[in-house]
């Protein structure tokens, strides 16, 4: 429990840092893009190369993986359910608003909490590879089928996942820790080092967002975004937590981390999809503020209990 408590202690440091780097005006809107896409594009891929490479595929492709699934099929089917007869959403904004309901923040908080919280960075990869390659690619397929303004081909959008670099940085750990191959110091040294700015470049980023980004406003009805964050913080790590335990079995261990993980907050880039394809661009931000500021309590909550 100690343990755990002083990964969320360190995490929260520097996401404070970040948030005081932005009041004092030492770093802006424009600094916090830049840390996210090094992050992004460089440090991230750079981090799950090194980390998978030297992971056993089993523990990816085990039990965590299914639990990963399982918890988000079960936010995302109610979400769809609700959304289509009760509250009549339309067909795009119901993608982002099952996005906001069960695509969690694997990039700037989950891969710190797996490293920091979990002490095993890999532990965030069944959930990266699940939404990657299963929740974003179905979604975007349906917002380009119902409103993208240019013609996109079936090619295009099955090899969505293919152009993502944290999917590129997953394959290719993966591939590397299937065939047992090892990399060269003059490889793996350089890929650790610039690996080693992932977590802290996401942190400091997120601390400016939370400082400089946009507030919740008025727009969206309350009870659509609060069932949106109960499903994101309740619903999906409940639905985790009864798979791992009861149906599937895991230890102590791999309990703790499917229920944290699968309570991470909304992912930021949900309000991206909703800005690049304007549709439910207010549900999607208040839904990431809101889940992001209650996330705190509900982790906290649930690494006292299980951990």
């Amino acid at each position: 429990m100690d343990g755990v408590l002083t990964g969320f202690v360190t995490i929260g440091s520097i996401i404070v840092v970040g948030m005081l780097l932005a009041h004092l005006k030492i770093l802006d809107t424009n600094s916090q893009l830049v840390l996210s896409r090094l992050a992004f594009f460089v440090a991230s891929p750079a981090l799950m190369i090194t980390v998978l490479s030297r992971t056993d595929v089993s523990a990816i492709f085990s039990a965590n993986l299914v639990a990963s699934i399982g918890s988000v099929v079960v936010a995302a089917g109610l979400y769809i359910l609700v959304a289509r007869l009760v509250f009549k959403r339309n067909a795009p904004d119901t993608v982002i608003g099952t996005f906001s309901s069960a695509y969690v923040n694997a990039g700037n908080l989950g891969l710190p909490i797996a490293g920091y919280v979990l002490g095993d960075a890999s532990l965030i990869a069944p959930m990266l590879l699940t939404q990657l390659i299963l929740l974003q690619p179905l979604g975007l397929t349906v917002l380009d089928i119902t409103i993208a303004r240019e013609h996109q081909s079936w090619a295009r959008i099955l090899s969505r996942p293919l152009r993502n670099p944290l999917m590129l940085g997953s394959v290719l750990g993966l591939l590397l820790s299937i065939f047992h191959v090892q990399l060269p110091p003059a490889v793996h040294d350089p890929l650790a080092l610039v690996g080693g700015m992932a977590i802290p470049a996401m942190l400091i980023a997120y601390g400016i967002s939370l400082r400089l980004g946009p507030r919740p406003g008025r727009g969206e009805p309350k009870i659509q975004v609060g069932y949106i964050v109960l499903l994101k913080l309740v619903i999906q790590p409940l639905a985790a937590f009864l798979l791992a335990r009861y149906a599937l079995g895991l230890d102590p261990a791999g309990v703790l981390a499917v229920t944290v993980i699968a309570a991470l907050p909304t992912a930021q880039n949900v309000f991206v999809h909703a800005n690049r394809y304007q549709t439910g661009i207010i549900l999607a931000r208040d839904a990431v503020f809101v889940s992001t500021i209650l996330s705190v309590p509900v982790l906290v909550v649930i690494a006292a209990l299980l951990a």
